[in-house]
């Protein structure tokens, strides 16, 4: 039987709106033309069905500042929040025009003087001005972003469900790590076992992977057989209720010469990463952390942020400029990445979720780390 789709919850869909509309305000903005899937549940609240992927730009959701009203694009109203009436939904059309007549119809339409959009395509770029005749379109992921990089604590509460979600999924894998099984195997189990909690969206493609002696990255081809001495790599994200938790952790199997310096190394990179998670920082002292410790830094980003989706900041050692520019804010949350490696035994990985608070860090997640090279087998 088919699960009822339902909104989220009243206070956290008020708590997020509450925020965007602040941040119309703060960058003035009369109206939002809102496309990407994260900003319409952000601000609505309402989960949609069949928005996966990649798709063009289309005006999904209004929020007009001056009256908190909504209108989105909907065909029915099962999941839709009570205070987004009937009158307030509008069905698909292939027809763009369809759509621009639409929005005409809302109250302010006419009238703004600054109506931003999450994004944009070379046909709504002609279009939407005759939707907005007085009106001038500006960047609004601006202050998406800005209302979006700092949690209420309702997001902090559901963030820590979608972390318990992957945290579950990662034990099950953890508990099949054996000699003789393969990196597909334990990615189904993790997979298995977050599904079972009625999740079955994965936010990461590569549970499981053996790291690699030579390269310093994940290389080579998938679904190798795991073998005693082996470095095995767990990254489990999970999208739950709308929110992505990730965390991520490295187990030997059985005797691993060389990964009791590893995981000491992986251990120090950590307690610096945490102590440059201060409210306020730079995000480059994320990246000074690697140096001070003497870790080269992954390809990868060191962090980013958590929450519908993929939110702000990223801090990568390709964005040196960008990483020194961003500052983390208390409310950000972070999934925080740690990662040493060595020619010839291997690479520890390790990735938490890192609430930047007032007062100081509060790492989200709980699942065991390995401090040495115990064997698991």
């Amino acid at each position: 039987m088919a699960e009822e789709i339902v909104p989220d919850d009243l206070a956290l869909r008020t708590a997020r709106r509450e925020r965007a509309i602040a941040e119309m305000g703060a960058h003035d903005l009369d109206i939002l033309v809102l496309g990407r899937q994260a900003n319409v549940r952000y601000v609505t609240g309402a989960p949609q069905l069949w928005v996966a992927g990649t798709r063009p730009f289309a005006p999904i959701c209004v929020l007009v500042r001056a009256t908190g009203e909504i209108h989105l694009n909907s065909t029915w109203d099962e999941g839709i929040p009570e205070e987004i009436g009937h009158d307030h939904l509008y069905g698909l059309a292939w027809n763009p025009m369809t759509m621009i007549e639409v929005l005409k119809g809302i109250d302010g339409a006419a009238t703004a003087r600054r109506v931003g959009t999450d994004a944009m395509s070379p046909s709504f770029a002609q279009l939407l001005p005759l939707a907005f005749p007085n009106a001038e379109l500006v960047d609004a992921e601006v202050a998406m972003k800005a209302a979006r990089r700092t949690k209420t604590p309702e997001e902090i509460r559901v963030l820590r469900g979608a972390l318990g979600v992957a945290e579950r999924g990662l034990a099950a894998a953890v508990s099949e790590l054996a000699a003789g099984t393969t990196e597909q195997a334990l990615n189904g189990v993790l997979m298995e076992a977050m599904a079972a909690g009625g999740y079955s969206t994965s936010a990461t493609q590569d549970g499981a992977w053996i790291t690699s002696p030579d390269h310093s990255w994940r290389v080579g081809r998938r679904d190798r057989v795991i073998a005693e001495g082996d470095l095995v790599a767990f990254a489990a994200g999970a999208l739950a209720d709308g929110y992505v938790g990730e965390v991520g952790r490295t187990w030997p199997v059985g005797d691993v010469p060389g990964a009791d310096a590893l995981f000491s190394r992986s251990n120090e990179l950590w307690e610096r990463l945490i102590d440059a998670c201060r409210p306020g920082a730079s995000g480059g002292d994320l990246l000074a952390a690697y140096d001070a410790a003497g870790e080269a830094p992954p390809p990868i980003p060191v962090a980013h942020g958590l929450g519908l989706g993929f939110d702000p900041p990223v801090i990568s050692p390709d964005l040196p400029g960008t990483s020194a520019d961003e500052r983390l804010d208390p409310g950000t949350v972070l999934a925080v990445t740690a990662y040493v490696w060595e020619r010839g035994v291997g690479a520890v990985f390790r990735r938490d979720a890192v609430l930047i608070g007032e007062q100081g860090p509060e790492v989200l997640t709980s699942s065991p780390t390995q401090r040495s090279a115990v064997a698991t087998s």
